[in-house]
């Protein structure tokens, strides 16, 4: 899940209120989802998915500055269209008012417990000491990536049923805010890589963990196309988060089973229940298999382990 930011394309000024515009793509067969809600995250600050029950198909709305970024969204629909074997959809936009919505998106992000062990707080609430939960802050104005997502509050649980494990090392694929990594090494005596292939989600997860008092040592962001840097050849990490998509999770399968320790534990996400089988196969020819399957509205997060 890709956050927003203020170098992120598509990024809402906070200092002032720009022309938005909602962008609006209706009809979507539930295999088309993740690949259009990625196209839209490139040029919109907030992505929302909504589920037509009749039809079972889906409508996708995106909010951007007006205009922004047009070249880069024809460019992701195309793509996301190939990807999911459709014709290109029609995408409907409509103006917004900037103000009103802002305020929304800050009353829209109260803090928020996940699972029993974890709470994110935005930083536009008060912050008192808090006993028995971890604390993640987050600002309202980086909200993908934030927990508000299926897909990161499935990893977060997943975490609390493997963090007796103690993993003392931990990378986050695909890191995005970097909430997950955040959440193992301020939960855990441990140390974390955070990736991510937006330069701009690698300056908003390094924010992130210097807003939650995460030292360098300990928490790592480096800018990555998969598992290809070369500080990532030959080391093996006790616990793996990999929230992305489904087709690139297929794809590097066989890099991650290298990559996870003998007695290690990866948690997949990004992907839909219908697309489980798909990834599953791909990991179980890797040589893992599943620990744990979570499933939070139509997304469903895998906890694998190496077979044996």
């Amino acid at each position: 899940m890709r956050p927003s930011g203020p170098d992120a394309p598509g990024a809402l000024s906070r200092r002032r209120a720009e022309p938005l515009e909602a962008l609006v793509i209706d009809g979507l067969p539930e295999h088309a989802v993740p690949v259009f809600e990625a196209a839209l995250q490139q040029v919109c600050t907030t992505v929302a998915l909504f589920r037509d029950e009749p039809t079972d198909t889906w409508r996708i709305e995106g909010v951007r500055e007006a205009g922004a970024h047009d070249d880069e969204l024809d460019a992701a629909l195309a793509l996301a269209a190939m990807v999911a074997g459709i014709d290109p959809p029609a995408v409907q936009a409509a103006p917004v008012e900037a103000e009103g919505w802002l305020a929304r998106t800050v009353q829209a992000f109260p803090e928020m417990p996940v699972g029993r062990r974890f709470i994110i707080r935005p930083t536009h609430v008060p912050d008192p000491p808090t006993y028995g939960r971890v604390v993640l802050k987050l600002d309202a104005g980086l909200a993908f990536g934030s927990g508000e997502h299926a897909s990161t509050q499935g990893c977060l649980r997943a975490f609390e049923g493997v963090a007796h494990r103690r993993p003392r090392t931990v990378c986050d694929l695909g890191s995005g805010s970097g909430i997950l990594a955040m959440a193992a090494v301020k939960m855990l005596p441990c140390t974390a890589l955070a990736t991510d292939i937006e330069p701009w989600s690698v300056r908003v997860c390094e924010q992130n963990a210097r807003m939650n008092g995460l030292v360098p040592r300990r928490m790592r962001t480096i800018l990555a196309d998969g598992w290809k840097p070369r500080l990532m050849k030959g080391v093996r990490y006790d616990l793996i988060f990999a929230n992305i998509l489904a087709r690139p999770l297929c794809a590097m399968a066989q890099d991650l089973a290298l990559h996870l320790a003998p007695r290690g534990t990866a948690i997949l996400a990004g992907l839909l229940g219908t697309q489980v089988r798909m990834v599953l196969a791909a990991h179980r020819r890797a040589g893992l298999v599943m620990e744990r399957r979570i499933d939070v509205g139509p997304w469903t997060t895998l906890v694998l382990k190496r077979r044996g």
